[in-house]
């Protein structure tokens, strides 16, 4: 068995019988189970009882993490003149409007978050098709199609997380670093689910959270107890 693998089946052990965890007692299984040589990102996921195939069920958002994410976020902005101006101040690492439509079409894209003045939105608009799988697309239920854009790019590297369900209902985001004190993880973790909570659609019907799991970037998944993770 190669060190790997032992180490794998090493993390796995730790979590045999383990689920329904408080918060606090799941982020201490995983931080004590990662042993990957980066540090790892926590992750979160949540089984909603929504459809998002109908309008009336889709959830989306956006949460500021109290502890910030530990990633650094890299933003991209669509804007002219002043507010390109105000841009690059803010820390945006690339800025434009026709030169970044091309750079974009033409396959490079080298940016986590994509934030745009509503001017530019059509010119914006012809890059859906490749800016929409990857939930780059900027969009204002979301805060990154303003005006506002020194508040936008401040918030997208201060640790702001969107989330967006899938298909299978299902809400994925990463939510801080292993290396993060247990109590950040923790606070981190009740801010995302609060929010998601918060975000509950008109059209869900019966139980709306129904299952919320942690795990780290290459480790195993253990399920939160749902009473734990609300804030106190």
């Amino acid at each position: 068995m190669t060190k790997i693998a032992k180490r794998v089946k090493k993390a796995q052990d730790l979590f045999v019988g383990k689920a329904n965890l408080s918060v606090e007692d799941a982020v201490k299984l995983i931080k004590d189970a990662a042993s990957a040589k980066f540090d790892e990102t926590l992750e979160i996921a949540m089984n909603l009882g929504v459809d998002p195939r109908h309008a009336d069920q889709m959830v989306r958002g956006v949460v500021q993490l109290p502890n910030g994410t530990g990633k650094t976020v890299r933003v991209a902005v669509f804007a002219r003149g002043a507010k390109a101006d105000e841009a690059k101040a803010a820390g945006a690492d690339i800025v434009g409007a026709e030169d970044l439509l091309e750079i974009i079409q033409g396959g490079k894209i080298e940016f986590d978050r994509c934030i745009a003045t509503p001017d530019l939105m059509p010119l914006v608009g012809r890059l859906g098709k490749i800016l929409g799988p990857r939930n780059l697309m900027p969009n204002p239920k979301v805060g990154t199609v303003t005006m506002d854009v020194k508040t936008a790019v401040e918030a997208a590297k201060g640790g702001e997380v969107q989330f967006k369900v899938e298909k299978a209902g299902v809400i994925h985001a990463g939510i801080g670093k292993v290396s993060f004190g247990d109590d950040k993880l923790a606070q981190n973790v009740r801010a995302f689910v609060d929010a998601v909570t918060k975000a509950k659609p008109s059209g869900a019907k019966g139980t709306y959270v129904k299952k919320v799991s942690l795990s780290s970037t290459m480790g195993p998944g253990v399920s939160l107890d749902l009473a734990s993770t609300a804030n106190a």
